[in-house]
């Protein structure tokens, strides 16, 4: 593969065979990340479970300390005192089945998170095949199908991430942008590893955390040490 001259310049600087500390790591990432535009830091973390067997999920969500840095578009499913309090919470989108027919007959995906009280969920039921590809399927181990619409809707717009395990046994999740200082990024690294941790299944036997990699959105891989978390 190959890769621009930006990149070349910032591959230099990593030693491929070194774990790094996490704080490490942050400032590194921050040096060779050289586009013009804010970009996001990434972790990859590859965990010592079978994604196949229904007791070694590992699925959450974490609000970061300092945020995303990024502007999230709240849908909600709601009606009556919820959908009031959604409104008042700052939801971007507040509606029922209008919602489900603008979202099947328009294709429209103006939003980033999809809240729902439980209720709602037979009606968002109908939306699995298009949201649940997305990952955007409300779910109540990610505090996304609540009767507190208000305090999902706040918890979302502080910097609540989700993290999730894919196919790989890889969980891919930001930790902020480019702009922030190194020690807030250090400090949503830490948070999200620690929320990692403490989501290890029962099931789950041998090394935990596999690897641990840093990026910037066009920079090249960090490795992280994972004994450091």
């Amino acid at each position: 593969m190959k890769h621009g001259k930006k990149y070349v310049e910032s591959a230099k600087l990593i030693e491929s065979s070194k774990l790094y500390d996490p704080d490490e790591a942050v400032k590194l990432a921050l040096q060779t990340a050289k586009t013009k535009f804010d970009e996001t830091l990434e972790v990859s973390v590859r965990l010592g479970v079978d994604p196949r067997q229904a007791d070694q999920q590992v699925r959450g969500a974490v609000v970061l300390p300092n945020g995303t840095g990024k502007k999230v578009r709240v849908l909600v499913f709601a009606k009556g005192d919820q959908a009031k309090a959604a409104e008042e919470a700052g939801a971007d989108y507040v509606g029922a089945e209008e919602l489900v027919a603008k979202i099947q007959g328009e294709n429209w995906f103006e939003f980033d998170v999809v809240v729902a009280t439980p209720n709602m969920m037979g009606v968002v039921g109908r939306l699995g095949r298009v949201l649940g590809p997305k990952g955007l399927m409300p779910n109540p181990k990610s505090g996304t199908v609540t009767m507190d619409v208000a305090k999902a809707i706040a918890e979302i717009k502080a910097g609540k991430v989700e993290y999730r395990l894919d196919k790989s046994a890889i969980i891919h999740c930001p930790i902020g942008k480019k702009s922030f200082t190194a020690e807030q990024l250090t400090e949503n690294f830490t948070t999200l590893m620690g929320a990692i941790n403490r989501a290890k299944p029962a099931a789950a036997k041998g090394i935990y955390l596999r690897s641990v990699v840093l990026s910037s959105t066009m920079g090249p891989g960090i490795k992280v040490n994972p004994l450091k978390f």
